[in-house]
């Protein structure tokens, strides 16, 4: 009978009692109670179960019976006017022949009211109702016994009162609920607020060390560097002597390291506005996390470099990059980028092949070049970390890596899966 409990149970998100079956909507919910209502007071009508059955004509029952049930279709949106026409259409079953259906839908009308309605409908109702309890008490005590004025008191209670007072403990019990729901969604938020409030502290602060510490260190290792190149050149060394040849690895590496340092930073201080342009690069590279799809622009700084040294780069790319992982584009763009300097340093002049091969699985690298034994630089210290590197960077992932020469070319080649299996990938 009081039904605000079904559509938030059965036409809730998450089911309830009949999970899985087909939902209520609350304008069908509030016809199926009419409709029950309806066809549970024809079946009593039927049988002749209402007062004055012998001389009230059964189409006189079922007028206030069919009225009350429409007016249940309105429960839900216009409680107010149901619960006062529902009253008068009460009277005029009591007058014509008391029917329990329609006592039994009135006092649903009662609940949808003090529930769906305004806060102050219960206290016009409970007024009211005990009101009507008083005045037909006390006319039952002034003109009946006693015994009967205490029982048609019961009946009026159960009938006016006790619906009002359920709906009443419903209303609370959900506004305090609805209460609790929106304060812990505050507490939650509030608490996610404080998490990454602690998370962009914590990235300061790293950047912060590492600008302070580790940049600093880079930034002075490589002025130092093109101060010692200075100093060579004023001595008139030639420039293959191994000297200058490791003043300028070093150099190199620490103007790539610094510039890398500035990416991280970059990536770190996500807020902050964007500082001056990494050395050999722009101001939007050194704060955004390499991609596989720049490397179109890899190639041209590559062809630029290369053009006096005689040599041409040619891309190719098969297959469907798809949803990449971050850390499998990061290593291929660093892969292809230290591939392309190394044959800008040591190749000789030809074509430098580049493919790219997007498989299901994984994702292979392959670049050649044109392969010069006597290569300058390459029995440098340090001029091997490069290839180190590489190899380090797909074995972390998982994959595999080669290089070396073959068929008098230099080939590199990296297998880099979708799916890390290294153990600190």
């Amino acid at each position: 009978m009081y039904g605000r409990f079904l559509p938030q149970v059965g036409t809730g998100a998450r089911g309830g009692w009949w999970d899985g079956a087909v939902t209520l909507s609350p304008r069908r919910h509030d016809a199926l109670i009419a409709l029950a209502g309806l066809l549970g007071g024809l079946v009593l009508i039927a049988f002749g179960a209402y007062d004055h059955s012998a001389t009230v004509p059964r189409w006189a029952a079922a007028l206030p019976l069919l009225a009350m049930a429409v007016l249940e279709l309105f429960r839900r949106t216009r409680p107010i006017w149901t619960a006062s026409l529902g009253g008068l259409v009460l009277a005029a079953g009591l007058a014509t022949g008391s029917l329990l259906a329609t006592l039994v839908m009135y006092t649903d009308l009662l609940y949808a009211a003090v529930l769906y309605g305004p806060p102050r409908m219960a206290k016009v109702l409970h007024l009211t109702g005990g009101a009507t309890t008083l005045v037909l008490s006390g006319l039952t005590a002034l003109y009946a016994e006693v015994p009967d004025a205490l029982l048609v008191a019961g009946f009026c209670g159960l009938v006016f009162i006790a619906p009002v007072w359920t709906a009443e403990l419903v209303r609370r019990h959900q506004d305090r609920a609805e209460a609790e729901r929106l304060r812990a969604e505050q507490t939650a938020l509030l608490a996610e607020l404080d998490r990454r409030a602690a998370v962009s502290a914590e990235r300061a602060r790293m950047a912060r060390e590492l600008h302070d510490v580790v940049a600093n260190h880079l930034s002075a290792i490589a002025i130092h560097a093109t101060g010692a190149q200075s100093a060579a050149r004023r001595q008139d060394r030639p420039a293959d002597d191994p000297v200058v040849a490791a003043l300028a690895v070093i150099r190199e590496n620490g103007v790539q390291g610094l510039a890398e340092m500035r990416r991280m930073i970059g990536l770190l201080r996500r807020d902050a506005p964007a500082g001056p342009p990494a050395v050999g690069g722009s101001g939007a590279e050194s704060y955004a996390a390499p991609r596989l799809a720049a490397l179109d622009a890899l190639l041209d700084r590559a062809r630029a470099a290369g053009q006096d040294a005689g040599l041409a780069f040619e891309a190719a790319a098969s297959g469907e990059p798809g949803e990449l992982p971050v850390p499998l584009e990061l290593a291929a763009y660093r892969i292809v980028q230290e591939s392309l300097t190394n044959a800008v340093k040591h190749a000789a002049p030809g074509t430098v092949r580049l493919r790219v091969d997007y498989r299901a699985a994984d994702v292979v690298i392959a670049v050649d070049s044109p392969y010069r034994e006597d290569a300058a630089g390459r029995a440098l210290l340090g001029a091997g970390a490069g290839l180190v590197g590489m190899g380090e960077r797909a074995e972390l992932l998982g994959g595999d890596f080669e290089a070396g020469p073959r068929g008098g070319r230099w080939r590199v080649r990296a297998v880099l899966p979708r799916e890390t299996k290294g153990a600190d990938g």
